[in-house]
């Protein structure tokens, strides 16, 4: 299927299972981890259950129409993200980690017709935000009140449902698909504008790297990022565009299992994944004695030899034959024995954390992106990872480097906007180029390289750019730090907040940093820290629903402790 011709993210989907149903007619598609009395819902169960609520949510949507879809991973999450868009309307996902305050301002900015949520938990959440006129679904039983999607799929039959018209053909490329809130690190969340040109040119620009990973094999996805996170959501249709089989999995504590049942051959997260794979992964090998710690290492320093391209000695050649059948296969055994590739996008992923990965068989494809570029840039090739970079910009958008390092893209990919926001809109879109607020710069390989974030940039008192998320991304590679946050804007020097279990871990920590300071600048240099034992969550406000550090909050809740430090 040329994707470039295909007008929009229903289409794609309809034209998909047309091609599934003259192959395999009952293709397995979607399947709930959590919920193992069903087995797998077929590609046409999921088309007539699409079709049915499309016909549904007709009677009530109008063009542009905003419908809120509120939900926890599993497949009505695709069934009605896919409907919403077919009987006309616009999809706005919300996290399920929302703040009170978010959900009241996001349902009071859009304005939407139509609620979809999973279940009563969810319901509770919105429900003093939601008006009488504003129309309330749910997945599963509620109350009389409110109408489940299951009997709204037994109640209509077959014959109710135009058969001849398979989907809505008035949508074209650049109309709006859906639109996704950003949840900042600071200030309201931004509705960002996605067309369905934008989704598809996205799933067209990943097909080079999909294809190599798919080649011989049937695509299979464990999804567990949330499907409201704008890397995600556009997963899906990716995952459309190749005809795999999707698993959801059970829960982040699940995940793991999850990955022994599902066996899949692709996986995406974000960056704070792998570091907790990394810790757990390391702390196991630090434990091993005698040969096996000798294997490790072998594994570990020949794997990133062969990452970088580096010649082997015949000699290192036969030992790192060793590694690949009693190591790295029994590490991939562990995750199912069929993965290809992690793609790590929403963030940087830390270069010794990536080299890891790889150099144990785990091969980790670091891409770039963000929610107004639908969301997905740039991304690493298999058989051409560079670690330290974030990979070629897709073919689909363009990408330059403006004169203070800021990196620019443009593209179909490029959102319409931010909803109600036309200020901010001419900010960061200008002359057609997205401004990202990212420093980078493009290598000799062409390939994009991240170097900083415009905004979160510390200038000390000697007018030094410090970047605090590298330097936090190196102190939590010490297992005892579960999380950091790094301080000195106009100061002599820096100083960080340390999450760890134990505060009797000071000495221990204090001598990892005295380590780590060696490989650091001047200005990088650590010179004081406290220890606190609260981790920073999104429930407490803390982290967006995406990982990242919300910085102004915790500054608001720690900068008399950081303070104390000068």
């Amino acid at each position: 299927m040329e994707l470039s011709k295909v007008n929009s993210l229903v289409e794609l989907f309809f034209k998909k299972y047309e091609e599934i149903k003259k192959i395999t007619p009952e293709k397995e598609f979607l399947k709930w981890l959590k919920d193992n009395k069903k087995d797998f819902l077929t590609w046409s169960e999921v088309k007539s259950n699409i079709q049915i609520l499309s016909e549904y949510l007709k009677k009530n949507l109008s063009k542009g129409d905003r419908c809120i879809l509120l939900s926890e991973n599993r497949p009505e999450w695709l069934i009605s993200d896919i409907a919403i868009m077919n009987a006309g309307g616009v999809t706005v996902p919300l996290f399920t980690t929302y703040s009170d305050k978010d959900y009241e301002y996001i349902i009071n900015d859009c304005k939407p017709k139509i609620c979809i949520i999973s279940n009563n938990t969810q319901f509770k959440k919105i429900e003093k935000f939601i008006s009488n006129e504003i129309k309330v679904l749910s997945f599963e039983d509620i109350s009389e009140k409110i109408e489940s999607t299951k009997s709204i799929f037994e109640s209509f039959s077959e014959k109710e449902i135009n058969f001849q018209s398979n989907f809505n053909q008035n949508i074209k490329r650049k109309d709006l698909a859906c639109i996704i809130y950003t949840s900042g690190t600071t200030g309201n969340p931004k509705g960002v504008m996605l067309s369905h040109g934008g989704i598809l040119s996205n799933c067209e620009g990943a097909q080079e790297i999909l294809n190599l990973l798919t080649k011989n094999s049937e695509p299979v996805f464990l999804t567990w990022l949330p499907l409201s996170h704008s890397y995600e959501h556009t997963v899906q249709f990716v995952q459309i565009s190749l005809g795999a089989k999707i698993y959801y999995a059970e829960s982040l504590e699940r995940l793991l299992s999850n990955m022994a049942d599902a066996k899949p051959t692709i996986m995406t997260a974000v960056p704070r994944f792998y570091q907790n794979l990394y810790s757990k992964i390391f702390m196991n090998f630090s434990k091993q004695k005698g040969f096996k710690k000798k294997l490790i290492s072998s594994t570990i320093s020949l794997g990133i030899k062969k990452l970088n391209n580096e010649n082997m000695s015949l000699s290192e050649k036969i030992i790192n034959f060793f590694c690949e059948k009693l190591v790295r296969r029994k590490i991939n055994n562990q995750f199912g024995g069929r993965l290809k590739a992690f793609v790590s996008g929403g963030g940087a992923l830390d270069q010794k954390i990536g080299e890891f990965l790889n150099s144990i068989g785990l091969s980790t494809l670091q891409g770039y992106g963000l929610t107004e570029a639908s969301p997905v840039v740039s991304c690493n090739i298999p058989g051409k990872i560079k670690i330290e970079t974030v990979g070629p910009p897709f073919k689909t958008n363009e990408v330059k480097i403006a004169t203070d390092g800021e990196i620019l893209v443009k593209g179909e990919n490029v959102m319409l906007g931010y909803w109600n926001m036309k200020k901010e809109t001419d900010e960061i879109l200008r002359d057609g180029w997205l401004h990202t607020g990212d420093i980078g710069e493009i290598t000799k390989e062409k390939n994009l390289k991240i170097t900083d974030r415009k905004k979160e940039i510390i200038v000390n008192l000697g007018g030094d750019n410090i970047s605090p998320s590298k330097i936090e991304n190196l102190l939590c590679l010490d297992e005892k730090i579960k999380q950091s946050f790094v301080y000195g804007d106009k100061k002599n020097y820096l100083v960080a907040l340390i999450v760890t279990e134990s505060i009797k871990n000071k000495k221990e920590i204090e001598l990892f940093i005295e380590n780590l300071n060696k490989s650091l600048s001047v200005v990088e240099k650590i010179k004081k820290i406290k220890l606190i034992n609260e981790e920073f969550t999104i429930e407490n406000g803390m982290l967006t629903p995406t990982l990242k550090l919300k910085r102004k909050k915790i500054l608001d809740k720690y900068k008399h402790d950081l303070e104390t430090l000068y």
